[in-house]
């Protein structure tokens, strides 16, 4: 028997099948370079669903390519997808516009406003959010400023919901998926009808919500026949990327952290208490494994623009260097790039700031002494620092990362980066041979009980490499940390610039 898993991101879509174990037979990304985000306005981020889908269509005939892949033999399908997504559609299951994605920032100003009508004490109570800039402030934009498509719609959903509808005609979602959307009350254990009845949307705009781990629907017969793979197989795990990612990692008990460098980074612990940060900078969502009996929270650090920002270096600075020549370049300018600092909030609003967009800065550049690698230096330190910064809110929650797990791939391809992380935070870092479709055709097989438990469904999970912090580069680390914080804090204070 064999499982697939589709993650469906920003920059692009992955498919994988695992065997009865969890190891990878065969996978397959789609496109080889990113996927495009639309931004008609500033601040503004948007792609079409149909996009998403055609990738799915294109990655799994690239599957179909290698005889280890057996179509006939798939047993379940797990999804992962792109958290915070708004996807509309109309009685026919069609997509009305396209979706305003996870780093798009128009909803901002919405959110801060049904913070302070709602009470901060009530939401952070019992959504332990504010409502922010996710999911159901989107959709509150949309019934301000696009009527006309909000009449249309029948049900709105998130990216993975939407794939499922493809895949089985079923329109659900997840207590998770609620919960990233700001649409779940932890207190009373149901749907947070308060924030809906302040925005008015109408209750029966919500799909129908399951756990995660169960069934969402069966492929079927039309699009078995598009896809090369058998009817009836069942959908049985949906999640959102970063839960997903912790899953994948095995992150799935009280006190264990989990991150990712891909387009944006994430710290992700998991705690079985009710904790929030009183300025919504980090943000408790509801985990794989929470049900309405055992309460399961991943406190989630999100900066928008981590891989994004090495791109962007790679693409208009770097010249020639590919990731690995960059990496190379990287080590040879000094702890703290010679005084070079640089901030990577230039992918929209970043939560852990409170909302404000200050845009990305290089600092202190001098044309006399620096060069490209120092600039390629401050670039991945800058991207961790950014990760400590918000690290120290989630210490001041209680949470502390004793081992960060983290897959060997995007930022953490990188020795300077994965070395500096394990500098500043003095947690070792444990690199393991997994990713997020790996992770979510694991989660299909935990859905339809392959695996007697979450342990057991682990037994393939390797880790590759372990980093320890280089006690010769600690205090240099901490230090060059100290005035990259002084330099953003002064940023906040001279150019705070809401969305």
């Amino acid at each position: 028997m064999q499982f697939l898993g589709l993650d469906i991101g920003s920059s692009s879509v992955k498919v994988s099948v695992t065997d009865e174990i969890g190891k990878v037979i065969v996978s397959a990304q789609y496109p080889e370079k990113e996927m495009k985000i639309d931004a008609p306005q500033p601040g503004f981020a948007e792609q079409d669903p149909e996009m998403w889908w055609d990738a799915i269509k294109k990655a799994i005939e690239q599957l179909k390519k290698d005889p280890a892949f057996k179509g006939d033999e798939l047993g379940a399908i797990g999804i992962t997808y792109q958290m915070h997504g708004l996807v509309i559609v109309d009685n026919k299951k069609e997509v009305i516009r396209p979706s305003i994605i996870w780093c798009d920032s128009r909803a901002v100003e919405i959110g801060q406003e049904a913070f302070e009508a709602i009470g901060e004490a009530n939401c952070l109570k019992q959504f332990m959010n504010s409502p922010g800039n996710f999911t159901a402030s989107k959709l509150k934009w949309v019934k301000e400023n696009e009527p006309e498509n909000f009449k249309k719609i029948h049900k709105f959903m998130l990216p993975g919901d939407y794939i499922n509808m493809k895949l089985t005609g079923e329109i659900n979602t997840t207590i998770s998926g609620l919960s990233e959307g700001i649409l779940w009350n932890f207190k009373h254990n149901r749907l947070n009808t308060e924030l809906l009845e302040h925005y008015g949307i109408p209750f029966n705009l919500v799909a129908d919500y399951k756990e995660v781990f169960t069934e969402h629907g069966k492929v079927s017969s039309q699009i078995a026949l598009e896809l090369g793979i058998k009817e009836g197989i069942p959908v049985t795990y949906k999640a959102g990327d970063q839960p997903n990612n912790a899953f994948s990692l095995n992150v799935v008990n009280p006190g264990e952290i989990a991150a990712t460098g891909g387009t944006s980074g994430v710290v992700y612990g998991v705690t079985d208490e009710v904790k929030y940060d009183p300025k919504s900078r980090v943000n408790p969502f509801a985990h794989v494994n929470h049900t309405e009996d055992t309460l399961r929270l991943g406190v989630l650090l999100c900066i928008n623009g981590t891989g994004i920002a090495n791109s962007w270096l790679q693409k208009n600075i770097a010249g020639n260097m590919d990731y690995e020549a960059m990496n190379v370049a990287a080590v040879k300018s000094p702890i703290g790039a010679k005084g070079v600092v640089y901030l990577p909030f230039g992918n929209g609003a970043e939560r852990v700031l409170e909302n404000n967009n200050v845009g990305a800065h290089y600092l202190n550049l001098d044309f006399n002494r620096h060069s490209t690698n120092e600039l390629i230096r401050a670039t991945q330190e800058g991207i961790v620092f950014s990760f400590q910064y918000g690290i120290e809110v989630m210490q001041e929650m209680g949470l502390k990362p004793a081992v960060i797990r983290a897959g060997y791939a995007n930022m953490f391809m990188s020795p300077l980066f994965r070395q500096t992380l394990a500098n500043i935070t003095g947690a070792p870092i444990e690199l393991l041979d997994t990713d997020g479709a790996r992770g979510a055709a694991i989660g299909g097989a935990v859905g339809v009980k392959h695996f007697s438990s979450l342990e057991d469904a682990f037994q393939s999970l390797n880790v590759i490499e372990t980093i320890y912090p280089n006690i010769d580069e600690v205090e240099e680390t901490k230090l060059a940390y100290q005035n990259w914080k002084k330099m953003l804090l002064n940023i906040l204070d001279k150019e705070p610039q809401m969305v």
